[in-house]
């Protein structure tokens, strides 16, 4: 069972509805219904509460009368997984990519949910979001914490979470993250990054995928997926679609995009759907 070393700071606006960013070790399948259901009605009044112009009566700009805005789409994205390597590799702006998408996602006000580390192109990330102010979750194995990370660097996140084993920290990182993004690594961001393709390709889940194809490190991926479509082998492929860019300054927007396609037409979809 993994355990919380630091409480996470919480948004007041949020911290009531966040279900998503629960720890989901629930002791049965009714605690999981009753906490759902609590969400939903919590969800609905803020949503009918904040969505009514006391003076006119009227709704205001942001109901789902009209198109979701920015604004609409990014609140309904409260945190982004960010999979990437604890080394900085042989490319300096690997990390320099890192760093400007940290700030971005702290610009946005998004949490950041990441593999725990301070070093590299993970340590990169972090230290982005931390100097602009946004917040940081790290997900880390106990046996890797000597390994890919220091404990002073670790007392800078908000919230730290330690994991017994890496099955856990992937979960966890699932559960807690509304969209994820590839950087540059190795071996394990590969892994991961291929994990979350197959949970998509069955269905699982529908959030957002975006590779930062920085400098052409993901192209003998491309290369291979394409091939593995080709010859039949990636069944339901119109779900293992992940975003490909190459510039991280649209990291962002595409999930942003990505997100407009699947609400379809703002929050009242999330509210039904919870």
């Amino acid at each position: 069972m993994a355990r919380h070393a630091k409480a996470a700071a919480r948004n007041p606006l949020t911290s009531s509805i966040d279900i998503n960013h629960e720890p989901m070790f629930l002791s049965s399948v009714s605690d999981r219904f009753l906490q759902r259901e609590e969400a939903r009605r919590t969800l609905t009044g803020h949503y009918e509460a904040t969505n009514q112009n006391p003076a006119s009566n009227k709704p205001s700009s942001l109901t789902p009368t009209t198109a979701p805005t920015t604004f609409q789409i990014m609140t309904a994205i409260r945190s982004i997984c960010v999979y990437c390597g604890s080394s900085p590799g042989r490319d300096p702006t690997f990390v320099d990519a890192a760093n400007e998408l940290g700030r971005a996602i702290a610009r946005a006000g998004v949490r950041l949910v990441y593999g725990g580390g301070t070093r590299g192109v993970m340590g990169a990330v972090s230290e982005g979001v931390i100097q602009g102010g946004g917040q940081v979750t790290g997900i880390i194995p106990r046996f890797l914490i000597d390994m890919e990370a220091t404990e002073r660097e670790l007392k800078r996140l908000d919230e730290l979470v330690i994991t017994e084993d890496m099955h856990e920290r992937k979960h966890m990182m699932f559960q807690r993250s509304d969209a994820f993004v590839a950087l540059p690594g190795g071996i394990g961001t590969l892994e991961e990054l291929i994990e979350i393709l197959t949970w998509g390709q069955l269905g699982r889940h529908k959030k957002p995928i975006v590779i930062a194809n920085l400098n052409g490190f993901w192209d003998p991926l491309k290369s291979l997926l394409d091939h593995m479509d080709t010859e039949g082998f990636i069944h339901r492929s119109q779900h293992v679609k992940p975003i490909m860019t190459a510039d991280i300054a649209s990291v962002l927007p595409e999930i942003e995009k990505a997100m407009a396609q699947t609400t379809n037409g703002g929050r009242r979809q999330i509210i039904e759907k919870l």
